[in-house]
């Protein structure tokens, strides 16, 4: 029984204290004295008037509501609050303060006013929660007071503090407990009231305070502040009615149950305890909206209005929701229940009547929805409950990890939150006794768990549960809902408001006795008591069913868990071969859980006696199994296999010596589980409750007799139900067994806590507990991801303090990681003992013993170290030494490492083929390359050898890893290498490697990779051991020059100074009277043309002599002979001959004075000066002044290259020539200089002096008015849109124009006409953003693009301009410039030169174009996310853009220049785009640049000597270390590529030669590719090194050299297909569909590393293929051999017939005892006698065709059937144009040629074979043919008769659809029975066939048909 209320208050206004804010004050309350049970509760006075006591105007209503207040013992008071509103007159304000007049200013409004009202409060505290009757009794004594009833008010309040009533009911109320829990009172004043108290009391009473809580918020708010609530966050409730907090604040804890909020709970917070809201811990908090601004500020808060519905939540505060199929079916059920109109709301016809229930069922159905939830969220909890004491008070522990892991719960957020809290704590102390009383949560839990289980897919059936819940939860708050009746006076309408008396002050003492009465009446009569029905709290199904049912285990097949057994099987019948073979995939499939679980399963029954000896082999697979298992594991351990391992560490063990034993556990100590106090603690509970439950097993066994059967059953028994059983007993034992069975427990506590100490020494204490394995796992902390490592994680994680923090790893000795140890072990114990109940002395006793356990272990471990360093290592596989080029040396010998997959899923057998990585061998660095040779890992690929390597001087990244291995135990230090020869290497350094060794291999890494200076690199310093390469001062080979590098820079100037000059009158050379260039040369005595006027100065007298061997030098290179093939520049002697020539070859900048980066001499026309040069230099970047360097042969146009104009430059470049200017300024003569220059170029030109001879400037216009012919309006229609396209701003995506009707040739990228005009007729903005971008411009300057188009250019107004028929024409040169840098600037529209601004890919965006080309096809892991597959990664590098936009440029100069117009081209600092756009312009253009010899040619002159900065670019010194790798050159290769897939006819050289120089121009194992230009060539001495230098043999210095000498042994450099047209310009597409990824950047040889150092390549084992006939004949053996992908070279492997051939031709002169023939020449005889059989016969042969003949004009861009290059066999493709017809073009052989090309008839499979008569065409005769049917190639081919080698037709066994016989036509043969006659039928056409007689023509069916059926 309790008091319904403790203590009745009456509170005023405080009229003493009225300064400041108004105060309020206790007049009254009663009993005076504090209960013993219940003390009186501080601060009720703020309480009762929350926002402040003030005074009012106004009489206000009466109000009531209900605060609690929660003292210091956690136990809440709820204060009911009745306020009214008393009038105080002036009179009695000024009574109380008279000198208070000016703080009565600060009330104005009150104090004037006549009448003041007052708040009073009457306050009932109690410690019970029955608000309705509180407002019943205090609204009664109100109303006795205000209607003056007769009863007097002392007797009320005597009464009402007498009132006792029961706490709760029975749980069920029988008729002797109905007074129980009916209980009836009355005040005395005519009131009647039945107070219903709840049946269970652990069962919260929440009114409607829950349904109105969800109505105010709805659904998903609440659930949120659910969640924040549980999760511990702060929530804060506003609204202006306090009534609405508290309700709210109930509901919220009404649905938390079972769980019990234990942090700060206030509903209405007082408005001046505002601060409380800083408090750093979790709370629920109501306050009034009054104060919403004063909350604005709080950053943690989660804040709730209710009147505005609202839930907001701060950026920084996260709220973990629930797990997602519970958190959905929580919303449907809450949503049925609030709105169930909502599910038949699209009903035709709804039910009558789908009201939602009344507000009180609605909030008990509410709250069955949670406490279904929470009945699903802990289902099984009972499972994971540890007892650990029983007597004399249960202890109970809850095992979270288990938990989690049984339920698949370990990653949610949610869940692990809420088990980490305190309201689950206390739900543990208060819910974990075994025997207790037990309410509806528990019945729920354990006996309905199947139901939920079963009904959780399906709302109807959860929704009739919940119903069933909300009638049990109603029925406890309303037991007899019938009887609920209250009787109370209410004051009437006028007394409410009429001015009454002030509230009396009552008699203390009447109150007193009636108080002191009933507490006597209480002690006399006997106590109540209540019998509470305990019993065993039932546990539920158990977890393990419910996850197996929910299908939640990780799937592992029973063939994974039959391999585990089968290994461990192996392993203890000594099968270690058998064992070694199964063990990568155990290792694999230790990867789930069921495996592991299977693993400890296993290794448990091998356990004799806790031990288990085992020899060194047996013990290292056990070991490495139990690192794998571990490995796995997560530092929490959810799934419990650390906890079934750890006896089993402590069980294995192997031999090492006399009486020395090594256990498992010594080396699996580095998994971060061991480290994790958590772990220990639930392993040491668990062991715990096990001895305890024996303990009372053993005591049972005894006391019942050794009763066989009962002991049986009890062994059953779980330790919860045997510690239910015991406290059942407890109170009926004696004291003595009482004493006895705690004593018992204590120490079998105390003895397992001494057994974990030992344990966790085992498992903390490394075996080597010197200094340096400290240092190794703190070298292991700079790693990027966190090592596994035991000192880095336990003892600096988690011990803080184990560490002093300034001393770090260095002065660490052995002692420190005992001590540090030593204090992990007694943290543990201290915990856990406290908890247990140990006494005193015990504790002390562990503490004094746990110190000798470790120094004890540590001796131990000293012994078993010392002995293991004595063990023959584990055979490791030999390390294998790579193949060194001479003159390469190793710098570092080779260390053991493993190299480690990457992205790439060829090697490790993902796509099928053996997995070649993960593999174990040795990384080589030597002066060269970085080479790693090992084997695979995988014993079943073991005999592979796979090698990786690229060289030093390709490295782009190096990167430190971490990398934990499968097979290995230890998390290993490792590095990732990227290269851009694109090759990675992931490798980890084996345990055996030192980290210091592995850094010294970082340091001779750096150095290799970026010396000092560029002399320090491979290719200067090969063959040189011994020497000090950075020592470069040696005498040099070549005196001369080196004294020339010497003076080259002082002598600029005067060089300069020296130059004759005339100031003649420019007159542009007349064009009739130029001869034809003389190609001869005169080598003795070379004058070089360097003036207009004719001068007697020769080579001696303009040239110093120390100069004159490098001029002849100069003139000796391939340039000059290159220029002179092109006619642009003779060298000769008969200077009159050189003055016609349009070109001369100006010596100006032979000392590389004008511009370093430009080669000594320089094509530049025969008009200009030198003098002039030296100014016009000045206008270009770099000093790089336009230059000529290719001529066309046909149209005479000239091809320019220059740098970009210096800004300065740009505005005076564009300038008219004719505007007024007073001063001729430097830019003004500048710029005319540079127009003077521009013109003597057209000037040269045949084009411009056909121009009637008018060839000056104003008579320009109108001489070529009429001279534009149709061919020339066609070709600039597709040149304009060409420009169109190039020029093109960002809106237009490459790639959008359609194409055309090409000509049979497909030579130029042509766009319909049309549909261009329509174009630039739609956007009169046009594609060129800048010289068309301001519209001032576009009257005066009509639009290039259209021009070039001949097409109109649409004004303002319509009409056209003057100036547009005055440029009809197109224009002599075009300047290809930089769209950024021609802003601005205007153009004269009567200069014969126009400006195509472009847009340039700039250097950076080359370089991280280049970083994710690399990352696309060579990534470091792999993907599974859609995002990072290789198309996507590559659309994501925009290489294919950067490629198509320099195509396109390229294509479009070759359209000018076959135009006849010659280009210029001007971009960037002319050294990088360029040079990509004049090669392949060059390229394009002339064939002689796609023969080898052309090739390399262009290459020297436009990249080598026009400077393209190679060392920069390549980053090759620590100098451009900085700048990064920019691979300008490999993207001129990769375009080349592109034009070369193509046109695969037109080049001589193969793809091969191309991949060949992209991998060597990185490599730096030639010098072609060093250095930024011919200046600082010749500075070292490399340019024309000595002829008669001695080096030895094989050591090349150039890479032309190479591929000369190579070329001559091997054709790999030849391309077969070669046949090229005369004077062929070819235009490749150049949109992004057709260009294709080279496979250079993606292909890999494991089996020899990269193909390109042909020296190190293994020879060909020749003679077995010869042997192999014969060895087929005699015996079975197979010629079958398996290709690999990414690890055979496909070259070698599967050759292409050509090279076949030739190398069996080799092979069989070889034998023949004659001398070899060289292949070229072999080659040239073929192709002549080709060529005579093709002139002999009417039908070209297959080669003729193919190969020589040269009407193949329509066939001959890409994908004809071609024979590719050396790396494949025969590809047979289609042409993309002509695909669509049906039979072979004339002029191209059927594919089935092609196939037999290179075998001869007798080896072909001839499945069957015979005559058959086959219909030709329409209206052709019957003809007998030799058929054959070939079923290895699925053929049916046809011979003219039966001797005939060559194939006349075929048809494709794939095409046919029917085979049936048929009847005789017309001319079929005679005398042939009608039988013999069938038909073929191919998706084609039908063919007619007639067989010699009925049988031949069965067979003939049957085979074809069993041909169609076996495919």
């Amino acid at each position: 029984m309790a008091r319904l209320a403790d203590y009745f208050v009456v509170v005023g206004y405080d009229l003493d204290k009225r300064e400041g804010e108004g105060q309020g004050r206790i007049l009254q309350r009663f009993p005076e004295k504090d209960w013993e049970d219940s003390p009186f509760p501080q601060g009720i006075e703020l309480f009762c008037q929350p926002s402040g006591w003030q005074l009012v105007p106004e009489q206000q209503p009466a109000s009531f509501f209900m605060a609690v207040l929660t003292d210091i013992n956690s136990e809440r008071n709820y204060c009911a609050c009745f306020t009214f509103w008393e009038a105080l007159d002036n009179t009695q304000l000024q009574k109380a303060g008279p000198s208070e007049g000016d703080e009565a200013d600060e009330e104005p409004s009150v104090s004037r006013a006549e009448k003041v009202f007052g708040p009073k409060s009457l306050v009932l505290v109690s410690r019970l929660d029955h608000m309705e009757v509180f407002r019943n009794c205090l609204s009664l004594v109100y109303t006795v007071h205000v209607e003056h009833l007769t009863v007097p008010l002392e007797t009320v309040v005597g009464n009402l503090l007498t009132c006792v009533i029961p706490i709760a009911g029975g749980a069920q109320p029988g008729l002797e407990e109905r007074e129980e829990s009916l209980r009836t009172i009355t005040l005395g004043a005519g009131d009647r009231q039945v107070i219903q108290t709840p049946v269970t009391d652990s069962l919260p009473v929440s009114g409607g305070s829950v349904a109105q809580l969800f109505r105010q918020l709805g659904i998903l708010n609440v659930l949120c502040l659910f969640c924040a609530a549980l999760t511990e966050h702060k929530i804060l409730f506003l609204s202006s009615s306090y009534q609405r907090l508290t309700d709210a604040c109930r509901g919220l804890l009404a649905i938390m149950f079972p769980l019990k909020y234990s942090f700060t709970y206030v509903p209405i917070l007082p408005g001046k305890l505002l601060e409380v809201l800083s408090t750093p811990t979790p709370f629920i908090i109501g306050v009034n909206s009054f104060f919403k601004l004063e909350t604005q500020e709080l950053l943690d808060v989660i804040i709730a209005d209710l009147d505005g519905g609202t839930v907001t939540i701060p950026e920084c505060v996260h709220i973990s929701l629930l797990p997602e199929p519970l958190l959905q079916q929580t919303q449907t059920l809450l949503s049925m229940v609030l709105d169930p109109e909502l599910e038949v709301a699209d009903h035709a016809f709804p039910p009558a009547s789908n009201q939602p229930s009344s507000l009180k069922i609605q909030d008990k159905e509410i709250r069955s929805v949670f406490l279904w939830l929470f009945a699903r969220l802990f289902q099984g909890y009972r499972w994971c409950l540890h007892i650990i004491r029983i007597h004399p008070e249960p202890v109970i522990r809850f095992h979270k990890a288990a938990f989690l892991g049984k339920r698949s719960l370990s990653e949610d957020d949610f869940l692990m939150k809420v088990l980490d809290g305190m309201a689950f704590a206390g739900f543990v102390s208060e819910r974990g006794p075994p025997y207790r009383t037990t309410d509806l949560f528990d019945d729920l839990v354990a006996n309905q768990a199947r139901r939920i289980r079963q009904a959780e897919c399906d709302s109807h059936r959860t929704m009739s549960h919940v119903k069933e819940l909300a009638e049990h939860l109603f029925k406890n708050e309303n037991p007899y809902p019938a009887v609920s009746m209250h009787k109370i006076q209410r004051p009437s309408e006028t007394a409410q408001t009429a001015q009454t008396a002030p509230f009396p002050s009552l008699d203390d003492v009447s109150v007193e006795l009636f108080v002191d009465h009933a507490a006597a009446k209480l002690k006399t009569a006997p106590p109540v008591v209540k019998a509470e029905v305990k019993a065993l709290v039932p546990s539920g199904p158990s977890l393990g069913d419910t996850v197996d049912r929910n299908g939640h285990v990780m799937a592992n097949s029973a063939r994974r868990l039959e391999v585990v057994r089968n290994c461990i099987t192996y392993i203890f019948e000594n099968k270690m071969l058998e064992a070694k073979k199964l063990m990568p995939a155990v290792l694999r499939a230790l990867k789930g859980r069921a495996a592991r679980v299977c693993l400890t399963q296993e290794l448990n029954q091998h356990v004799l006696q806790n031990r288990a000896v085992l020899d060194d082999q047996q013990f290292d697979y056990i070991v490495r199994m139990m690192n794998c298992t571990l490995q796995d594991c997560s530092h929490m351990d959810e799934h419990g296999i650390a906890a079934a391992l750890l006896p089993l560490v402590t069980a294995f063990c192997r031999k090492l010596g006399s009486g020395i034993t090594q256990f498992a556990y010594s080396c699996v100590q580095e998994h971060t589980v061991w480290t994790n106090m958590q772990f220990w603690e639930a392993m040491f509970y668990s062991d715990v409750q096990n001895h305890i439950r024996a303990l009372y097993l053993e005591t049972e066994e005894e006391e019942q007799g050794n009763h066989q059967q009962g002991v049986d059953s009890r062994q059953e028994l779980s330790a919860l139900e045997l510690a239910s059983e015991q406290s059942r007993l407890w109170p009926t034992l004696s004291k003595e067994l009482q004493t006895e069975r705690v004593q018992k427990e204590e120490s079998t506590v105390f003895s397992q806590a001494i057994h974990y100490a030992n344990r966790m020494s085992y498992l903390l204490l490394p075996l080597d507990t010197s200094k340096n394995r400290l240092l190794r796992s703190a070298g292991l902390g700079d790693v990027e991801s966190v090592s596994n490592s035991y000192v880095t994680n336990s003892i600096a994680g988690s011990m803080a303090e184990s560490y002093d923090t300034e001393s770090g790893f260095e002065d660490a000795e052995s002692s420190d990681v005992a001590n540090s140890v030593v204090r992990f072990i007694n943290r543990f114990v201290d915990k856990v003992c406290n908890e247990s109940g140990v006494t005193n002395e015990h504790l002390k006793a562990l503490h004094t013993m746990i110190p000798d356990i470790v120094q004890m272990h540590i001796e131990t471990l000293d012994a078993v170290h010392r002995e293991s360093k004595r063990l023959p290592p584990i055979q490791k596989p030999k390390l294998l030494r790579p193949a060194l080029l001479p003159g390469e040396e190793l710098v570092m010998e080779g260390m053991r490492v493993h190299l480690v997959p990457d992205g790439r899923e060829e090697a490790t057998g993902l796509m099928g083929g053996p997995p070649l990585l993960p593999a174990e061998g040795a990384i080589f660095l030597t002066t060269y390359r970085l080479i790693f040779r090992g084997t695979p890992t995988d014993p079943l690929v073991g005999e592979q050898v796979v090698t990786r390597s690229f060289p030093i001087a390709s490295l782009t990244k190096e990167k430190r890893i971490s990398v934990s291995l499968p097979m290995d135990q230890f998390v290993q230090e490792g590095l990732q290498l990227r290269s851009c020869t694109f090759q990675l290497m992931k490798i980890a350094f084996d345990e055996e490697v030192a980290s210091d060794l592995a850094e010294v291999f970082r340091k001779h890494m750096h150095k290799l990779r970026y010396p000092p200076h560029i002399q320090n690199t491979f290719a200067f310093t090969v063959g040189q051991s011994g020497k000090l390469v950075s020592e470069h001062k040696a005498k040099d080979k070549n005196q001369s020059l080196k004294t020339l590098s010497k003076n080259l820079v002082k002598s600029a100037k005067r060089t300069i100074g020296r130059q004759y000059v005339t100031k003649k009158k420019y007159t542009p050379p007349a064009w009739e009277n130029r001869g034809s260039f003389q190609s001869e040369l005169d080598e003795d005595e070379i004058s070089v043309s360097e003036e207009v006027e004719p001068s007697s100065l020769t080579l001696s007298s303009t040239i110093r002599s120390s100069d004159r061997q490098t001029m002849s030098n100069v003139v000796e290179r391939a340039c000059c002979k290159d220029y002179q093939r092109l006619g642009l520049g003779t060298l000769s002697n008969s200077l009159t001959r050189a003055k016609n020539e349009p070109f001369r070859i100006s010596t100006v900048n032979r000392m590389y004075a004008y511009c370093r980066s430009y080669p000594g001499l320089l094509i530049v026309p025969q008009s200009i000066p030198d003098e002039l040069l030296q100014r016009i230099c000045r206008c270009y970047r770099q000093s790089r002044f336009p230059v000529v360097c290719w001529r066309s042969t046909r149209t005479k146009a000239v091809l320019l290259r220059s740098a970009g104009l210096h800004a300065k430059g740009v505005v005076g470049f564009f300038k008219s020539p004719n505007s007024p200017a007073t001063v001729p300024s430097q830019a003004d003569s500048t710029s005319l200089e540079q127009e003077k220059y521009l013109q003597a170029i057209i000037s040269s030109m045949p084009s411009y002096s056909e121009s009637s001879g008018r060839n000056t400037l104003s008579g320009f216009t109108s001489a070529h008015m009429n001279t534009s012919d149709l061919s020339d309006r066609l070709r600039t229609g597709k040149l304009g849109a060409l420009i169109k396209q190039v020029a093109g701003g960002k809106e237009d995506a490459p790639g959008t124009f359609s194409r055309g009707a090409l000509t049979q040739r497909a030579k130029v990228i042509s766009l319909s006409q049309p549909k261009v005009s329509t174009k630039g007729k739609s956007s009169p903005r046009g594609k060129w953003g800048s010289i068309r971008g301001s519209g001032r411009l576009s009257a005066y300057n009509p639009d290039v693009g259209t021009r070039l188009g001949a097409k109109e250019s649409p004004q303002a107004n319509g009409a056209l301009t003057e100036a547009l028929f005055l440029r009809q024409q197109r224009a002599l040169l075009y300047i290809i410039g930089d769209k950024a840098q021609l802003k601005g600037g205007k153009q004269d529209s009567f200069q014969q030169w126009e400006v195509v601004p472009i847009e340039v890919c700039d250097v950076r965006q080359v370089k991280n174009s280049f970083k994710k080309l690399m990352k696309a096809c060579v990534p470091s892991s792999a993907s599974s996310e859609p995002n990072m597959s290789f198309l996507r990664c590559l659309e994501d590098s925009e290489w294919m853009s950067l490629l198509h936009r320099v195509l396109q440029v390229s294509v479009l100069v070759v359209e000018l220049l076959d135009a006849g117009s010659s280009v210029m081209v001007s971009l960037e600092d002319g050294w990088d785009v360029t040079t990509q756009v004049v090669s392949l312009v060059q390229l394009l253009s002339d064939p002689y640049y796609r023969t080898l010899e052309g090739f390399r040619l262009l290459l020297e002159k436009e990249w080598m000597s026009f400077g393209h900065r190679f060392s920069h670019r390549g980053a090759q010194t620590v100098a451009s270390q900085s700048s990064g790798f920019t691979p300008v050159f490999l993207q001129f290769l990769d375009c080349v590529h592109q034009i070369h897939l193509q046109f695969p006819m037109e080049f001589e050289f193969s793809q091969y030669y191309l991949k060949f120089l992209a991998y060597h121009c990185v490599s730096n194992r030639f010098r072609t590719f060093l250095l930024d230009s011919d200046y600082e060539r010749i500075e070292l001495g490399v340019l024309y090194e000595g002829k008669g230098e001695r080096r030895p043999p094989q050591i090349f210095k150039s890479v032309w050299d190479y591929i000369e000498r190579l070329n001559k042994k091997t054709p790999v450099f030849y391309n077969y297909m070669f046949a090229p047209e005369d004077d062929e310009v070819l235009r490749p597409y150049t949109f992004i569909s057709n260009l294709k990824v080279w496979d250079f950047y993606t292909e890999e040889a494991l089996s020899e590393g990269p193909l390109y150092d042909w020296e190190l390549r293994p020879s060909r084992p020749e003679k077995v293929q010869d042997e192999g006939p014969d060895k087929a004949e005699s015996g079975p053996k197979s010629q079958r051999h398996v290709v690999w992908p990414c690890y055979d070279d496909l070259s070698k492997t599967l050759p292409d017939s050509i090279s076949k051939l030739l190398q069996e031709l080799q092979n069989l002169e070889a034998e023949l005892g004659l001398s070899p023939e060289k292949w070229k020449d072999t080659w040239d005889k073929l192709k002549a006698t080709q060529r005579q059989e093709g002139r002999q016969e009417s039908k070209p042969s297959f080669s003729s065709s193919l190969l020589m003949s040269s009407n193949l004009s329509h066939q001959r861009r890409s994908q004809t059937s071609y024979l590719q290059d050396s790396p494949s066999s025969l590809t047979l493709g289609l042409d993309r144009d002509a695909s669509a017809t049906s039979t072979p073009a004339p002029g191209r052989q059927s594919t089935s040629t092609l196939y037999s090309q290179f075998q001869s008839s007798e080896s072909e499979n001839r499945s069957f074979e015979g005559i058959l008569y086959k219909r030709g065409a329409l209206l052709k005769p019957w003809k007998p043919r030799w058929f054959v049917l070939d079923k290895t190639k699925h053929q049916l081919r046809y011979y003219d008769t039966r001797q005939d080698k060559e194939c006349k037709g075929m048809i494709e066994l794939a095409e046919v659809e029917t085979v049936v016989p048929a009847t005789p036509t017309m001319g079929a043969p005679k005398n042939v029975d009608e039988k013999a006659f069938f038909d073929l039928k191919t998706t084609r056409r039908v063919y007619n066939f007639c067989a010699q007689d009925i049988c031949h023509a069965a067979q003939w069916t049957e085979n074809i048909q069993n041909c169609l059926s076996d495919a």
